[in-house]
């Protein structure tokens, strides 16, 4: 029942929320409006809608996506990401890749073209990041398109007919001429910004020189654990695999 349900609202990557008493939370029940043209994705106890496809009598405040998990509990805050994907993969994908015909809803997180049948369901990029060690110092970077001196994991997508063990030996080649050995699963995050699975792997330092081979680094070394740079924010996964080093959990 839709009283029940509390609403996702988004548009790009700012959530719309009820300010009850200096506390955010979702908009529930009668409190929303949905637009007859809206294209709604119902999920549990969650609806994610466009915010701009409802009205409302409550007072909604913008707060980022990405910031969100600062005060909602794990759960309310995995159900944003979800959202977010879907309702990102549903203004993207309208059309028919094979006909050009407009897509319709086949299910709660599919659709289909009416003319040839082909379904479609949400995309996902998976990424790589890993935490390079060498002895007790691990290895970060900075990309060309980070904000001042922050500095992170090494990243990168992966390609079509490799395995992930395959990746994180290619970008860490790729991107910093090193040669690493002993890859090792650590944990993944789902990372709406706006599809992407980001898949987290530790590695041994296994020879070479730093060397920025393809361009999309600037700077990167070996930190220990007692001077490590401007670090990214939570809660990217990058982040959580380079506090687990720092006290000593990895």
């Amino acid at each position: 029942m839709l009283e029940m349900k509390k609403f996702i609202l988004v548009e790009g990557n700012v959530l719309s929320l009820v300010n009850e008493n200096g506390r955010l939370r979702f908009p529930e029940g009668d409190e929303i409006e949905v637009s007859s043209d809206a294209e709604p994705f119902c999920f549990g106890d969650y609806i994610a809608c466009p915010a701009d496809k409802v009205s409302s009598e409550c007072s909604l405040e913008p707060a980022g996506v990405r910031e969100a998990w600062k005060f909602l509990s794990e759960e309310e805050y995995a159900a944003v990401v979800k959202g977010a994907e879907l309702l990102h993969w549903s203004e993207s994908e309208r059309f028919c890749g094979r006909d050009g015909s407009r897509l319709e809803r086949a299910g709660v997180i599919s659709k289909r073209c009416p003319e040839c049948g082909s379904e479609y369901f949400p995309r996902l990029n998976p990424a790589i990041v890993v935490l390079v060690k060498r002895g007790d110092e691990a290895l970060l970077v900075h990309a060309r398109n980070f904000r001042g001196d922050m500095m992170a994991l090494v990243a990168g997508f992966v390609e079509t007919g490799e395995t992930l063990e395959e990746c994180v030996v290619r970008e860490i080649k790729e991107e910093t001429t090193l040669d690493v050995r002993n890859v090792r699963y650590i944990g993944s995050q789902s990372w709406p910004f706006p599809h992407q699975l980001m898949i987290g792997f530790t590695a041994d330092y296994a020879g070479g020189e730093i060397d920025f081979a393809d361009g999309e680094l600037s700077d990167g070394r070996f930190f220990s654990r007692d001077r490590v740079p401007e670090l990214p924010t939570m809660p990217s996964l990058s982040r959580r695999i380079i506090d687990l080093w720092i006290e000593g959990k990895i």
